[in-house]
């Protein structure tokens, strides 16, 4: 409640263009979240968190389309095929490791977007599958709330996973599966378990995110918006808690500042990757710790009387 206090005065202040920046920040914050979980506390390297959110979004924009239900209803029937889909792939492919694991997932993914691409008598294809306003209107300003609270709550769900039992397993699965394994942790259910919750916060915000923009492609399905979720993880601080948040926000903000390089940003996110990589593996989070350090250190201790 104080986070949203905090920020809700920013579309009062903000221009549209702004606002709209904000907006789709908080949407990869949920993106960046679910997958952190995944990969940074799990240590389960996906390349298909991306999908689950088209997925999401395709789904409740077709019943809503052909079926007329109303669109919360058709988000949460996005949200049950994704979570179906993430428990049936992570059943398929969570007993492979590593690279084998992130191909499997690359394939699906890449399935996935040319079945939405060639069906074009029911998605439309690249023309694109028109999904009506959430709120009647395509002004970023009361979407911007809705995204604020979504992003709070998807990382109140993710403290409260991390926090508890849950969470403690898959720490142990990231950091030795096998000895785990031998602890009694049945580490496939676990696995398979964050998975489908990852794929339902993507699936949430990719169900929102659609009924904001109001038109929907196979584009965002591409490996390019997976490898920007990666990235700002990656930047933000694997592993951590805020990161996801930090590293969302700031991609997203500085992408838009750069939008007339075009691909070129792809090349300095790489070369931002790899510098944060070798200097700061905990990425901005790891930054201002050691600047929060410093400044402690430099503070002169108090003289005894």
């Amino acid at each position: 409640m104080l986070a949203f206090a905090a920020l809700a005065w920013v579309p009062w202040s903000a221009s549209e263009y702004h606002t709209h920046v904000l907006v789709i920040s908080f949407y990869y914050v949920i993106l960046a979240i679910g997958w952190n979980l995944l990969a940074g506390y799990t240590g389960q390297f996906s390349l298909a968190h991306h999908t689950f959110a088209g997925v999401g979004a395709y789904t409740s924009a077709l019943l809503v389309q052909y079926a007329g239900v109303p669109i919360l209803v058709g988000i949460a029937a996005g949200v049950i095929v994704a979570a179906a889909l993430g428990y049936g792939l992570g059943t398929l492919c969570l007993r492979m490791r590593a690279i084998y694991l992130a191909l499997a997932t690359w394939a699906f993914a890449e399935s996935m977007r040319l079945l939405i691409t060639v069906e074009y008598g029911i998605t439309r294809g690249d023309l694109g599958l028109t999904t009506p306003f959430l709120f009647a209107t395509p002004r970023p300003t009361p979407y911007y709330f809705l995204f604020l609270a979504l992003a709070i709550l998807a990382a109140l769900a993710a403290r409260e996973l991390i926090d508890s039992r849950i969470g403690s397993y898959m720490r142990a699965i990231r950091d030795d599966e096998e000895a785990a394994a031998v602890m009694g942790v049945d580490t496939f259910k676990w696995k398979r378990f964050v998975f489908a919750v990852s794929a339902v916060f993507a699936a949430v915000a990719g169900g929102f995110q659609g009924h904001y923009v109001g038109l929907l492609s196979p584009t965002p399905m591409k490996f390019n918006e997976m490898a920007m979720i990666v990235v700002m993880v990656i930047v933000g601080g694997l592993r951590t808690f805020p990161g996801p948040i930090l590293g969302a926000v700031f991609i997203e903000v500085l992408s838009e500042a750069l939008r007339a390089w075009g691909e070129v940003r792809m090349v300095l996110f790489a070369l931002l990757v790899i510098l944060i990589a070798r200097g700061y593996p905990e990425g901005l989070v790891g930054i201002a710790r050691a600047i929060g350090r410093r400044l402690v250190a430099r503070v002169p201790a108090p003289q005894s009387g």
